[in-house]
């Protein structure tokens, strides 16, 4: 049970990131394709590089031993705080506004935002989270809340989508501290 409350937890931290990058997008308003482009690649981003980083972090996590919780909480604790300082800079709602313009744009921005996805992957690979059932909470999580971030950007505030960084960045620091103290 706890592994499955850890993993839809980091489902809805990453989610979260998604959340903020799809509520500035739907602020300018989108069209049907956009939401299909959108969680077409939101969604193979984010459910390819927590993979990624899941099989790199099992094999590390081997040679590890018992520091590999430690290792994989604190990496999680400092992508949360890097989330936390990002959320209070605006450069990146300009460029993700201008990704929906064409896939190439979509594509290098779905990257952009899941790179941390792979540290994520890494630090519950090293926890020895399972592979599929990790992929599908965080695949699912990240498109579901990416298409309520462009339904709801139209009627909210630029105001959400700073908050919902923040809070994804919260959370990753909350559970890296949780997994470095064998909690989770």
């Amino acid at each position: 049970m706890k592994e499955l409350l850890t993993l839809v937890l980091v489902g809805i931290s990453v989610g979260l990131g998604n959340f903020a990058a799809s509520v500035a997008i739907g602020l300018g308003g989108v069209t049907k394709s956009v939401r299909i482009r959108l969680a077409i690649v939101f969604g193979l981003f984010e459910t390819t590089m927590p993979i990624i980083g899941l099989v790199i972090g099992k094999r590390v996590a081997s040679s590890l031993g018992d520091h590999a919780n430690i290792i994989g909480g604190i990496l999680l604790g400092l992508t949360g705080l890097y989330l936390v300082i990002t959320s209070f800079r605006k450069t990146e709602e300009k460029d993700v506004k201008e990704a929906t313009k064409n896939w190439g744009k979509l594509i290098l921005a779905g990257l952009a935002l899941s790179v941390d996805n792979l540290i994520v992957g890494f630090s519950l690979g090293a926890h020895s989270e399972p592979l599929i059932l990790t992929a599908v909470v965080i695949g699912v999580t990240s498109v579901g809340l990416s298409l309520v971030g462009l339904e709801l950007g139209s009627k909210l505030s630029s105001k959400v989508e700073e908050y919902s960084e923040t809070m994804s960045g919260a959370i990753l620091i909350l559970i890296g501290v949780l997994i470095a103290c064998k909690i989770l």
